[in-house]
């Protein structure tokens, strides 16, 4: 498993603020629950691609 396969973006108002990678899915979805549960408000956008594969792998808010 790659160290950096997975990626976690948090963009506010269009611009990214903050990245992250975890070699581990379950970790980096985590994270991303917890960067919604701080950032989700209207602006906000949270990511979690798969690098190895490029498929995005869920998105907050859904389908924005």
């Amino acid at each position: 498993m790659h160290p950096d396969r997975y990626h976690v973006t948090l963009a506010l108002g269009g611009r990214p603020i903050l990245h992250g990678w975890w070699g581990s899915e379950a970790v980096a979805r985590r994270q991303f629950a917890s960067l919604v549960g701080q950032y989700g408000q209207p602006g906000a956008r949270v990511t979690l691609a798969d690098e190895e594969t490029g498929k995005l792998l869920t998105e907050w808010p859904d389908g924005s």
